[in-house]
C-alpha cells in the first residue's frame, strides 16, 4: 500500500495512484472538541490518523513562534485598526507610493522557524503541504479596506501595484528562506487567496491578470525551481479564471466549492480534467450539513467517478464548523479511501 506522500505526489503529477486521496481538512477549533468526544481522538493529528487523512498541513506562517516581532505584531496585523473588512485601514489615506513609507511594513529579519522544522521532522510519512499561507490579496485589501481597495486598483493602479510588491515581496523572501531551511521535508507548497463569489468573482478578469496573476506566476516558478508541486486555494467561483492558473503553473485547485457557479464537479471534469489535479469537492454548504451518512457516501462515489483519478477528496471548505456532524465525516473519509 502507497504511503499518503507516495499517493498524492503521484494524483497532483496526474500519475496512476492506487486510489484517490484523502484529507479530512483543518476543523475549526470550535469542531475539534465535537469529533474528538465522538471519535475517542484528543488531538488534531490522532484524528487525521483515525480517518485516514493523506496530507496535513503544516504551514510557518499558522505557528505562533514564526514571526517574533520584538512588539509583538502580526504579520500584516491590521486588528488594531479595524474591526470589519469594510472599514478603512491603515494604507486608506494614501494617494501615492511614497505615502506607503509611512506604515511599518513586515522584516524578514525576524523570522524563526524553529517551530515549523520540529513539526515538520515529526509528520510523518505522509503529503506535507507547506510554505507559508500567504493571503496576499486579503492583505493588501485589508490594509487599505475592502473599498478602498478595489476602487484604487482603477484610480491609482500604480498604489495598488506598490503596495502588492511590498506584501508579495516579503511573502516572496520569507518562502525563499524558509525552502532552504526545511530542504526535503516538504512535498507541496500550498497557499490561499480567495477571488471568488457563490456566483463569480471578486474582480474582473482583466484586474486578475494586471495585479495577481505576474504573483501567483512568480510564487509558482519559485516552488517548482525548488523540486515542489504548487496547490492553489481560492473559494468560491473561480471558473474564469483556471486556465489561467493552469499557465501559471498551479497543479491542484482547492478547494472546489461544489455550489458555487461553474463549480460543480461536472464542470470542472468537462473543462478540465486531465490538465489539473483537484483537491476538495464534497459541499460543506448543504450536503454535509443536512445530508445523511447515505447521501455523503453516495456524493463521494459520483464526485470520485467525475475528477478521478487525479483527486485528493476532502471538504469544500477546509474549516469544517460544528454543523458537520461526526457521522458525516466518517462517511466522507471512509468512502474516499476505498480503493
Amino acid at each position: 500500500m502507497m504511503t499518503g506522500r507516495e499517493r498524492c505526489s503521484l494524483i497532483i503529477s496526474r500519475k496512476e495512484a492506487d486510489r484517490c486521496g484523502f484529507w479530512l481538512g483543518n476543523p475549526h477549533p470550535d469542531t475539534l472538541p465535537i469529533y474528538h468526544r465522538y471519535f475517542g481522538t484528543t488531538t488534531l493529528e490522532e484524528l487525521h490518523r483515525k480517518l485516514g487523512s493523506d496530507l496535513r498541513w503544516l504551514s510557518p506562517q499558522m505557528m505562533e513562534g514564526t514571526y517574533r516581532h520584538p512588539r509583538g505584531e502580526g504579520l500584516f496585523d491590521v486588528r488594531k485598526y479595524k474591526k470589519s473588512l469594510a472599514e478603512p485601514g491603515p494604507l486608506a489615506a494614501c494617494e501615492s507610493v511614497r505615502d506607503l513609507d509611512a506604515y511599518e511594513w513586515p522584516d524578514i529579519e525576524y523570522l524563526d522557524f524553529t517551530e515549523s522544522l520540529t513539526a515538520l521532522r515529526q509528520a510523518g510519512p505522509y503529503y506535507i503541504a507547506s510554505g507559508f499561507w500567504m493571503p496576499w490579496f486579503h492583505d493588501t485589501s485589508d490594509l487599505f479596506g475592502m473599498e478602498v481597495f478595489l476602487t484604487r486598483m482603477i484610480t491609482h493602479p500604480e498604489l495598488v501595484e506598490s503596495a502588492l510588491a511590498r506584501v508579495c515581496t516579503f511573502y516572496y523572501e520569507a518562502n525563499e528562506r524558509f525552502y532552504g531551511a526545511a530542504e526535503d521535508l516538504i512535498d507541496g507548497f500550498f497557499f490561499g487567496n480567495d477571488f471568488g463569489t457563490q456566483r463569480g468573482l471578486l474582480i474582473s478578469p482583466g484586474r486578475f491578470d494586471e495585479f495577481f496573476l505576474p504573483w501567483i506566476r512568480a510564487f509558482a516558478e519559485q516552488a517548482h525551481r525548488h523540486g515542489l508541486q504548487v496547490l492553489m486555494h481560492s473559494c468560491g467561483s473561480v471558473a474564469e479564471i483556471i486556465d489561467r492558473l493552469i499557465g501559471a503553473g498551479i497543479e491542484c485547485l482547492h478547494p472546489l466549492q461544489s455550489l458555487a457557479h461553474g463549480m460543480s464537479a461536472e464542470a470542472l471534469a468537462g473543462r478540465w480534467k486531465g490538465k489539473i489535479a483537484f483537491l476538495g469537492g464534497i459541499d460543506t454548504q448543504e450536503l454535509l450539513v443536512k445530508g445523511t451518512p447515505q447521501e455523503v457516501r453516495a456524493e463521494v462515489r459520483r464526485v470520485r467517478e467525475l475528477l478521478g483519478p487525479s483527486l485528493i477528496i476532502s471538504p469544500s471548505h477546509e474549516a469544517l464548523l460544528p454543523n458537520v456532524s461526526p457521522q458525516n465525516l466518517a462517511a466522507m473519509a471512509e468512502e474516499a479511501c476505498v480503493s
